[in-house]
């Protein structure tokens, strides 16, 4: 990042920035892809390749998998970073994120209304893996009375769009597959965000936190989680018989593939880029869980009405509705709160240097 230092506000507006870009390119492709016909699980399949690409051409380009340990341990006989034991299934639960991500786009919902859901769902997740790594003694540092404020307009924001959203023809409680979508997309953020913070809060005394080296091993583990599901999953029919609609639209993506499949995979490398300032704001420095699933998180909902207003204007989508601009304004109410909270954790971390 130019002319800002780590763990400066400047250096985390640059992130909410980039974040903001594009995700609202990424919310955008969903609606515009699935509006001009091709299936939903086309588009699953072809973004998400898309993303994966990007994100492991500059992990090997950049050799972003190198990085201090605490310690090495010994595992089948080689030598191996200790951390690896935990990264690895932060990228198998990322493995889990992704497509649940997309699938949630999928749903005749908004794009704001999703990101709403799906955001402030992982900022209450923040606040209690801070709760449990408080009382663990990993994390040493408090959470500040505004950013527990903060949640609590999040969870009315949440609150708002899943009790109140049924006048927009969909209702999300009685829906099967979107609670599903949601509990799986819930649990694998919880598992994943302790660990980032395990490891943030764990560094050995003179240990870099590398938080690209943290990127770069748990997106080679998202990729071959997906891979071998994919493989799976492609030939299920041989191995399990399993001849289900979802599972014969994946194996026609690649038997079959739409006219535009390479355009969508261009699409899905916006969701790639999303990837690595969300992980970099998840594990800002000298912040906690809450803070960062709160910044993350609210970045990407004020991304999501600005996708949906462009969606709406420009390629025919759905326009807003009122619960959806109730939302946005505890969400703004929520970022103000964070915005005090901030400044104190700056004065805090001066007077620590």
């Amino acid at each position: 990042m130019l002319r800002t230092e780590e763990g400066s506000t400047g250096r985390l507006i640059q992130l909410c920035i980039g974040y903001f870009v594009f995700y609202v390119i990424t919310g955008v492709s969903v609606k515009y892809f699935l509006g001009s016909g091709m299936p939903d699980m086309y588009y699953l399949v072809y973004s998400t390749i898309g993303g994966n690409l990007i994100a492991l051409f500059v992990v090997f380009l950049l050799k972003w998998y190198k990085f201090q340990s605490n310690r090495d341990i010994s595992f089948l006989g080689m030598k191996i970073p200790e951390e690896y034991l935990y990264i690895i299934p932060s990228g198998i639960c990322t493995a889990v994120v992704i497509p649940t991500t997309t699938l949630m786009y999928s749903l005749p919902i908004s794009v704001m209304v999703a990101m709403v859901i799906m955001r402030g769902s992982v900022i209450i997740v923040s606040r209690i893996v801070d709760a449990i790594q408080i009382n663990r003694g990993i994390l040493k540092k408090k959470v500040y009375m505004e950013e527990n404020i903060a949640v609590v307009f999040a969870l009315i924001a949440v609150g708002i769009n899943i009790f109140f959203g049924k006048e927009s023809g969909f209702d999300f409680i009685y829906n099967t597959a979107a609670v599903i979508i949601l509990s799986s997309y819930i649990i694998a953020y919880f598992i994943r965000i302790y660990i980032m913070n395990y490891y943030k809060n764990t560094r050995g005394k003179g240990i870099k936190q590398d938080n690209k080296g943290f990127f770069a091993i748990e997106q080679i583990a998202a990729t071959l989680t997906m891979l071998t599901a994919g493989i799976l999953i492609y030939n299920s029919q041989k191995l399990f018989g399993w001849d289900f609609p979802q599972i014969l639209e994946f194996i026609n993506a690649f038997k079959e593939p739409s006219p535009s499949w390479n355009m969508a995979v261009l699409a899905g490398t916006a969701f790639g880029a999303v990837a690595f300032f969300s992980v970099f704001i998840f594990m800002f420095k000298g912040r906690t869980a809450t803070f960062a699933g709160l910044v993350n998180r609210l970045t990407s909902l004020i991304a999501g009405t600005a996708a949906t207003l462009i969606s709406f204007y420009f390629f025919g989508g759905k326009f807003p509705g009122e619960e959806d601009w109730f939302s946005l304004i505890f969400i703004l109410i929520a970022v103000a709160f964070i915005s005090k909270a901030e400044k104190k954790r700056i004065v805090e971390l001066k007077s620590n240097n």
